[in-house]
């Protein structure tokens, strides 16, 4: 039975991963420090749902904690590390960017330090589609620069790829990154803004919608997602590449999409949201937010060549299991 280590496990993609790991018939230490940056309950409740396997073992530290993860790997030498941990959110680094130094920075470099020690099978760190920034050419490729962060929180992704990068050339460690496009579903985080749209159209409240509307991203269900991070697992970055490859000339190591590839309107996503509560949305529209983008959207075909199609759920199917999760949680 092969070995994963999860960080970051309680989190909302953390979660799902590691529930998909346990179906698939791994091992998963999951580690997550159970920070306060939203509802520590909600993180509580996914570890105990999780720890209800036999075959799931949680372990509770933060992933900057100096020699906390080399100890770790130590003891139980994973044979694959999955690396989710990290501080998220756009809006919020601007509040507190120290909180992206220490999880995303030094927590990747803790992370990078355990498998230069300890060597896995694979390193899997996820980034983030914000690495984009300022990119106009749509759909997005990996292969595409990406120099114009638009916010601290994309900048200390970006930081972790480059880092990852030279860890893989200098020691030889196989490594994927994946930049994720706005992941959406249940058990989902309340800083989300489908979290936030439901809660309020459910309570009668208006919600905020960001430059007049005028947005489109390229939502991801999250059930899609994780079978692409499990599958990932075994495309090993080697010397041959693939069509549209992102592998580096000088090290294992490439950078991967994983997306639905099918951008939605903003607006198109609120209707979706009030189709599924039954109740129209009270609207504020305000201008764009500092660090934001107008639109995000995937190319994934090297995801594609690397693994086969990933399903594609609908967004009015998507949404529609978030707020059947969201009623049935807070029992509205």
């Amino acid at each position: 039975m092969r070995k994963v280590l999860v960080t970051g496990s309680a989190g909302f993609i953390g979660f799902h991963l590691c529930r998909l790991l346990l179906a698939n018939g791994f091992r998963v230490i999951g580690l997550d420090g159970m920070t306060d940056y939203y509802d520590v309950r909600l993180k509580q409740r996914r570890h105990a749902m999780l720890s209800q396997s036999p075959s799931f073992t949680a372990r509770e530290g933060l992933v900057e904690t100096d020699g906390l993860l080399r100890d770790l790997v130590a003891a139980e030498t994973p044979d694959v590390i999955v690396h989710l941990a990290a501080q998220a959110g756009v809006r919020y680094s601007i509040d507190a960017p120290r909180s992206y130094v220490d999880a995303n920075l030094i927590g990747t470099f803790e992370v990078l330090e355990a498998a230069r020690a300890h060597k896995p099978a694979h390193l899997l760190i996820a980034s983030t589609s914000s690495v984009f920034g300022a990119n106009e050419k749509m759909p997005y490729a990996e292969t595409d620069k990406a120099d114009h962060q638009m916010s601290f929180y994309a900048a200390t992704k970006k930081a972790t790829e480059a880092m990852a990068h030279s860890y893989a050339h200098l020691y030889g460690i196989p490594t994927t990154m994946f930049r994720f496009f706005t992941v959406y579903g249940p058990w989902g985080r309340p800083d989300m803004a489908l979290f936030k749209f439901t809660k309020a159209i459910l309570q009668g409240d208006p919600i905020e919608i960001y430059n007049n509307g005028d947005m489109m991203r390229d939502f991801t269900y999250v059930e899609d997602l994780v079978q692409g991070v499990c599958r990932l697992i075994d495309a090993v970055p080697t010397e041959t590449a693939v069509a549209g490859d992102s592998l580096s000339p000088v090290a294992p190591w490439r950078v991967v999409n994983i997306g639905n590839g099918a951008p939605v309107q903003l607006m198109d996503f609120v209707l979706a949201i009030e189709k599924a509560t039954g109740r129209e949305a009270q609207k504020t529209f305000l201008p764009m937010q500092p660090g934001d983008v107008p639109a995000t959207w995937a190319d994934a075909s090297l995801c594609e060549a690397l693994i086969g199609p990933l399903p594609r759920t609908d967004i009015q199917d998507g949404v529609q299991r978030f707020v059947d999760w969201y009623r049935d949680y807070y029992q509205i």
